[in-house]
């Protein structure tokens, strides 16, 4: 369980970014931990920087071109300043994809964040023990006897 921690592994990415991405994804760092203090960062999937709180709330990956913040349950967020840009139709995920000269709505970016948190807690709190199936005590009706099977 040797090795640096993720936020030493997301600062070692984040500078490898010698670019304006490395500059976007150190803004979208920073707005994860404005948003919510407790935001815990992780190392996924080989190298992926990853923000939970309760559950994923966001990934962010550096493309030519764009940056891609990913909100693992976008699709479940309200999101009234129409920030998501990518995904628009799945049924889980939406994505931000910044370019070069998008300027980020910190303000609407932070309270995406924070719904995605409070997303991930209403799921948790809805969980309960599993529930047991009753059964009916009306009599089941026997099977119907469809002859010798072929």
């Amino acid at each position: 369980m040797g090795g640096p921690s993720p936020s030493v592994l997301i600062d070692r990415y984040i500078a490898s970014v010698a670019d304006w991405r490395g500059e976007r994804m150190a803004q979208i760092r920073r707005l994860m931990h404005e948003a919510d203090a407790e935001v815990v960062e992780e190392w996924k999937w080989r190298g992926t920087p990853t923000w939970s709180h309760d559950g994923v709330v966001a990934v962010a990956s550096p493309f030519k071109g764009k940056v891609k913040l990913t909100f693992a349950r976008g699709a479940h967020l309200p999101d009234p300043q129409n920030v998501f840009n990518n995904g628009l139709e799945g049924k889980e995920w939406r994505a931000v994809d910044i370019l070069e000269t998008d300027r980020i709505n910190e303000t609407a970016l932070k309270d995406l964040i924070r719904a995605a948190v409070r997303f991930n807690q209403s799921q948790l709190a809805g969980k309960t023990a599993p529930s047991r199936r009753i059964r009916s005590s009306r009599p089941r009706k026997p099977a119907r006897n469809r002859g010798p099977s072929a």
